[in-house]
C-alpha cells in the first residue's frame, strides 16, 4: 500500500465510512464513521511521503513503533493514542492493514478483539 488511492480505498471497505476533506488545505483527506464523524484513517503527503494517522490502544503504540521506524508519534494528534505511518515501503501491507483496522474499531466503538460493540 502505496498511494492515497489505495489507502482511501482500503479504508472505505469498513462499514458506513466516507471520505472528508475538513480542512482549506486539499493535502488532508480523512476517512471517518458515517454514525459518529469520528476519524480513524487520516492520510497527507509531508516531506515528500505519504503518511497515515492512525489511532492505536496505548499498549500497542509502543510496539508499533518500536518494530517499525517509520512508525512515528501522531503527527498533529495526540502522541498516546494516534501514531504517524510513513508509507516508504517498509511496513508490510497487512501490518497497515492492521493498524487502519485497529483504528476503526477503536473510533466506531468496535472491540479490537471481538469485532462486537462495546
Amino acid at each position: 500500500m502505496t498511494t492515497r488511492e489505495q489507502v482511501l480505498a482500503y479504508g472505505l471497505t469498513f462499514p458506513e465510512t466516507y471520505v472528508d476533506k475538513p480542512f482549506h488545505d486539499d493535502n488532508w483527506v480523512l476517512v471517518r464513521c458515517r454514525k459518529n464523524k469520528k476519524a480513524f484513517l487520516w492520510t497527507y503527503v509531508y516531506g515528500g511521503q505519504l503518511r497515515v494517522n492512525v489511532k492505536v490502544a496505548p499498549q500497542w503504540r509502543d510496539f508499533w513503533r518500536q518494530i517499525y521506524p517509520s512508525v512515528i508519534p501522531g503527527y498533529h494528534q495526540n502522541k498516546e493514542h494516534w501514531n504517524t505511518l510513513i508509507l516508504d515501503g517498509t511496513i508490510p501491507e497487512k501490518d497497515i492493514k492492521r493498524m487502519i483496522g485497529e483504528s476503526y474499531d477503536l473510533v466506531s466503538g468496535k472491540h479490537p478483539e471481538t469485532g462486537k460493540r462495546k
